[in-house]
C-alpha cells in the first residue's frame, strides 16, 4: 500500500459507472490506499428502495416515499470500515443488497425530487469529509463537478453479468447468467435515459475499461492516475 496523500490537502475523487464494474470494491480499496474516506452513494439509493418495499409504499406515491426517506435521516456510521448506512439510527447494510431491493433501485433512483435530496446530502458529506473517494453514477457529472480526479469505470455487459452472478452465488443466490445480462442492459438503459442525474461519463473523467483487468490491476491504475493528478495539483501550475 502506498503512502497516504498529503494530510492537509482536501481532495475528492469520483468514480462513476454502470452496475457490475466493481465501483464499490475498487473505491473502497483506493480510499484505503490513499488514506481517504469512502462514500458509497449507491447504498443511499438502495436504502431508499428498501424503505419503499418495507413500508409498503406504492410506487406511484413518490411524495410518501420522500417523506419516509427524510424521516429515516439516512446517514453513515463513519467509525466502521467501510462506513455502514443507517436509517432511523439502525444499520441496514444487511437489507440493501437483497434481490428485491436490487429489482427496484433503478426506479427509485429515477425519482427527481429524491435525487435532489440525495445530492444535497452527498454534498454535505463532501464538506464534512473533504478527503473522499465517492462512487456512484452522477458523482463527477452532477454532485462534485469540480472534483480533483474523476474516473468512469466500464465493462461489457456479459462480463458485468458474470461478476454479479458470481457475487450472488457467494451469498447462496442462484441467478441465470442470461437473465442477469438482460437485467444489466435494462438497468443501463434506465440509468442512462433518466432526466435527472443520468449515468454518463464526464468529459474530464479518465475512462477505464475493467473487462479484462483484475481487481488489483484496476485499483493500481486508479491509484497511479490519482497520485499523479494530486501531485500536479500540489506542485501548482
Amino acid at each position: 500500500m502506498g503512502a497516504a496523500v498529503s494530510v492537509d490537502s482536501p481532495v475528492i475523487i469520483t468514480i462513476d459507472g454502470p452496475a457490475g464494474t466493481g465501483k464499490s470494491t475498487v473505491s473502497q480499496m483506493l480510499a484505503a490506499r490513499l488514506g481517504l474516506d469512502f462514500l458509497d452513494t449507491g447504498a443511499m439509493y438502495r436504502a431508499a428502495a428498501a424503505i419503499l418495499i418495507d413500508r409498503n409504499i406504492d410506487r406511484q406515491e413518490t411524495g410518501e416515499l420522500i417523506s419516509a426517506v427524510l424521516g429515516a435521516d439516512l446517514h453513515f456510521d463513519w467509525s466502521q470500515d467501510p462506513p455502514t448506512i443507517l436509517a432511523w439510527d439502525n444499520p441496514i447494510d444487511h437489507r440493501i443488497r437483497q434481490a428485491d431491493v436490487t429489482a427496484v433501485v433503478s426506479f427509485v433512483a429515477s425519482i427527481a425530487d429524491l435525487r435532489h435530496h440525495m445530492v444535497r446530502k452527498q454534498r454535505v458529506i463532501g464538506s464534512q469529509h473533504p478527503r473522499l473517494v465517492t462512487e456512484g453514477r452522477d458523482q463527477g457529472s452532477v454532485v462534485f463537478p469540480d472534483a480533483a480526479v474523476k474516473f468512469y469505470l466500464d465493462a461489457n455487459p456479459e462480463v458485468r453479468a458474470r461478476r454479479r452472478v458470481h457475487q450472488l452465488a457467494k451469498r447462496g443466490d442462484v441467478v441465470d447468467l442470461q437473465e442477469m445480462c438482460e437485467r444489466i442492459v435494462k438497468r443501463d438503459r434506465m440509468d442512462s435515459t433518466r432526466s435527472d442525474g443520468p449515468l454518463m461519463c464526464p468529459e474530464d473523467a479518465i475512462r477505464v475499461d475493467t473487462s479484462t483487468l483484475s481487481l488489483e490491476e484496476v485499483v493500481d491504475t486508479l491509484e497511479r492516475y490519482s497520485r499523479e493528478r494530486i501531485a500536479s495539483m500540489l506542485d501548482g501550475p
